[in-house]
Parts: C-alpha cells; sequence; structure tokens
C-alpha cells in the first residue's frame, strides 16, 4: 500500500464519553454493592440531620393550617416553634441534674473504653486462633460458631439472663441447694460491670474477628515460612510479621471507636438490667439518659441537646485522635 493510500484511510469516527464514564463502568460492581448502604446511610443518618434544630428550641407540637404548604406536624412544628438559644443544653447542668450527668457520661466513656481494649484484644486473638488451624473445615465451623451471637436480639439474652439471675432463677436455686447464699444481680451493682463485659465480648468478639481475619489471610505465607525458618517461633511471628499487618486496620478501626466513645450499645444496656431501678448508677449511659427523657414528660428539646452534644464531641474525638496519629504516624492516618 502507498504512503498515499494509507493516507488516504481516515479513522474511525471517535466517540466522545462523558466524564467519569470509564471509572463507573469498571467499578460498577462495587458501587452496586455499595448502594443499599449509601441509601441507609441518607434515609437514617442525612435525611433526619435537619431535625438538629430542634436542640435550639423549645418544640411544640401544633397542627398546620389547611392552607399552609406543610402539612406535616413534625415538619411544621419545628420550624415554627421558637428559639431559645442554649436554653436546653443548661438543664443538663442545672444543680439538680449536673450529678445525673456526669454519672450518664462516666458510666458511657468508661464502658467504651473497657470494650475497645477487651474486644480488640479478644478479636485479634480470635482471628490469629483461627488462622492457624490447619483443618480449614473446623476453621470456618469455629468462626461460624463464635460469629453466631452476633444475630441474637438482646432481648432473648436478657430473658435469659433473668431465668439465670433472678431471685427464683436457676443459678440462685443451685446456690440454694448447696446451702450458699443467694445471688441478686439486680439488686447489686457491683455485678453488672462484669455482666455488660461478659456479654459484649460474647456478641462482638467473632464479629469484630473478620476483619483482622481477612488481613491476615493477605499476608504472604512466604513471610512466616522464611520466619520459621531463621527459628522465629509463633509469638515472634506474631510480633514481627502478624501485628505490623495489623497495625494499620487496627489504628484506622480505633479511631473510628473513638468517635463513638460517648454512644453505647442502646438494647445492651437497656434490656439487660430489665428496668431495675437499684443498678441505675451503673447501668445507665447516656443513649438510656437521653430514651428516658423521651418518655418522660420533658421537653424534647432536652434530649435532642443531649444528643447533639453526643455527636459534637464524637467528632472532635475523631479529629483529635487522627491529628496525633497523623503526627506520630502520618501514613496511618483515616485523613
Amino acid at each position: 500500500m502507498s504512503i498515499q493510500a494509507a493516507s488516504s484511510v481516515k479513522p474511525p469516527p471517535s466517540t466522545k464519553k462523558r466524564w467519569g464514564a470509564d471509572t463507573v463502568y469498571t467499578n460498577l460492581s462495587y458501587l452496586l454493592m455499595v448502594l443499599p448502604g449509601a441509601i441507609w446511610l441518607f434515609l437514617f443518618a442525612y435525611l433526619p440531620m435537619p431535625g438538629i434544630i430542634m436542640a435550639f428550641k423549645t418544640y411544640k407540637l401544633s397542627r398546620p393550617p389547611a392552607d399552609h404548604w406543610i402539612q406535616n406536624k413534625f415538619i411544621y412544628s419545628l420550624i415554627n416553634s421558637p428559639w431559645v438559644g442554649l436554653e436546653n443544653f443548661r438543664y443538663l447542668t442545672l444543680p439538680t441534674n449536673i450529678d445525673s450527668t456526669l454519672m450518664y457520661i462516666r458510666n458511657t466513656v468508661v464502658y467504651n473504653l473497657v470494650f475497645m481494649a477487651v474486644g480488640l484484644v479478644l478479636a485479634v486473638a480470635l482471628a490469629v486462633a483461627i488462622f492457624e488451624l490447619t483443618n480449614r473445615i473446623w476453621a470456618k465451623v469455629y468462626h461460624s460458631v463464635l460469629f453466631l451471637p452476633y444475630f441474637i436480639s438482646w432481648i432473648v439474652v436478657a430473658y435469659v439472663l433473668y431465668a439465670l439471675g433472678s431471685a427464683n432463677g436457676i443459678a440462685n436455686n443451685i446456690l440454694g441447694t448447696l446451702g450458699l447464699e443467694p445471688i441478686e444481680i439486680y439488686k447489686e451493682k457491683g455485678y453488672w460491670p462484669f455482666i455488660f463485659v461478659i456479654a459484649n465480648a460474647w456478641r462482638y468478639t467473632g464479629y469484630g474477628s473478620i476483619i483482622y481475619l481477612a488481613t491476615i489471610t493477605g499476608i504472604p505465607r512466604e513471610m512466616y515460612e522464611a520466619a520459621a525458618v531463621d527459628g522465629a517461633g509463633k509469638w515472634k511471628q506474631f510480633t514481627s510479621i502478624t501485628l505490623p499487618h495489623l497495625a494499620p486496620v487496627i489504628i484506622l478501626l480505633q479511631i473510628l471507636a473513638v468517635g463513638r466513645i460517648l454512644g453505647s450499645d442502646f438494647d445492651m444496656f437497656w434490656a439487660l438490667p430489665n428496668g431495675a431501678a437499684i443498678v441505675k448508677d451503673v447501668t445507665y449511659t447516656l443513649d438510656v439518659f437521653v430514651y428516658s427523657m423521651l418518655r418522660s414528660s420533658v421537653p424534647l428539646g432536652y434530649p435532642a441537646a443531649a444528643a447533639f452534644l453526643q455527636s459534637v464531641f464524637g467528632f472532635i474525638l475523631i479529629l483529635v485522635t487522627n491529628a496525633i496519629v497523623r503526627k506520630i504516624r502520618p501514613e496511618l492516618a483515616l485523613f
């Protein structure tokens, strides 16, 4: 073919692609997988966000006029309720309430710190133990059994606990036959910190170990084989190979956990004590406090103010924790 003939051949017409089209099509399967979670986040996190102004208003439910463009009672009342500034927040610091508020904050923070420490150790230990099992079938069986409690309702657990630890429960009947004093868990405050820690570890250890197990599985086996040839034992392999690979995941999850340190597992703290007022000092957290205010006759602005402070302090703690990590190990920071 001559040069003149080759030059006369026209290239195929170029199709103009929209910006980012290749990226969307390449990651379409991942985007579809994320879509249900994104919809849930929008509906239950972002859509209710304008309701935050309730913390700065005296909310009064009223019926909108027939000719008003808003006919929803809640939205109409939220917009038309009078502004009160920081009055709702002052309710939490009144002399009659400050001790209770500090107690609920103490319970929430201390329980979460213990849950974070115990949960981290147990989840990593479980992930390493399952990874070290040579029989993969039994490894899957053990992990499935330990993961199952995550799907059990706290209401069911509360009934089991009541059957075991109530005054006429199974445990006290056994103690009575042995001539021992009964254990009144619904009347003694000292038992509940241990009950909550055990219950939290029982339910969330298997669930929390999933990410760590996936990370460990991705570590090349050649690294462990080389370490074994050099005479490194299992503990040395864990501290020199496994733990450094887990460090980014551990730090990321702990940063997110710090942001939830003023929140709590409401279902656990509400259901397990079974409404026992005697142990309220060690079983009430901020979430339970907010819910109890919602059930009482106090204005809705008070629980809204408490929930608003939870969110603000959680956001600040995430920023502070991430800044500390970025200062020490920039490559492990969340942002």
